[in-house]
């Protein structure tokens, strides 16, 4: 019996519970042709018997393409996407987030394992719909109400989120770095209380804030380098 495979083009057509699968998988086993063989069961949905049926060469194929998928420099913000004939809306003002969102979103947004509850407070469903594009979403009631069905979400809204938080934590520690680099009193108050003891120099300390930093919020490597 001929085997029919569909294999992904876009982003939006893996569910990030798939994605999480897979990066687990990955976290800990480097055998390349294991990888390779999960790779095509887990976002091409067969059984893992099947890829054993399929050529060589076919699965290395099938591989280079899904890993070109991944292979994207950029990942567009998306603030609106249906999932299950549900019309989710990105939070419409990060302003006026709930202690309980905050608290919640900063647990979960760099954690693979947990980010569809970080999708969770990001994302809900919109209760109504304004002029220009605007648009109201549902009172967050704990991440727990939508987090099983972000696992549902396309990977590039998934992308697209974590791309913004990046960028906009970049501006933020770009704007707290050169507010402080440029504030003679803060940097008084830095050295009699941090580093006078230490002989180190403000402006190096300060670059070495800058290069620690900019370490932690460096952009995940999305490329499946591993296959």
């Amino acid at each position: 019996m001929k085997l029919e495979i569909s294999v992904p083009t876009e982003l939006k057509e893996i569910k990030l519970a798939q994605y999480q699968a897979f990066l687990k998988i990955a976290k800990d086993n480097e055998d390349e042709e294991f990888l390779n063989q999960k790779m095509v069961q887990t976002f091409c949905n067969i059984d893992l018997k099947d890829v054993a049926e399929i050529r060589f060469k076919d699965v290395l194929e099938i591989t280079a393409s899904l890993g070109k998928m991944f292979d994207v420099k950029s990942h567009k913000f998306i603030n609106r996407f249906k999932l299950s004939g549900v019309e989710f809306g990105f939070i419409p003002d990060l302003e006026d987030m709930s202690f309980g969102e905050y608290t919640d979103l900063d647990t979960y947004i760099g954690d693979w394992d947990n980010i569809h509850k970080a999708m969770a407070v990001l994302y809900r469903p919109i209760t109504k719909k304004g002029l220009n594009g605007t648009y109201e979403i549902e009172k967050y009631n704990g991440s727990i109400t939508y987090s099983d069905v972000m696992k549902h979400a396309p990977l590039d809204v998934v992308f697209g989120a974590n791309v913004f938080f990046y960028n906009l934590g970049n501006e933020l520690l770009k704007s707290t770095l050169t507010y402080l680099e440029n504030n003679k009193a803060m940097q008084t108050i830095l050295q009699q209380h941090n580093l006078g003891n230490d002989g180190v120099g403000i402006h190096q300390s300060m670059l070495l804030l800058k290069e620690t930093l900019q370490d932690l919020i460096e952009l995940p490597n999305y490329r499946l380098t591993s296959v």
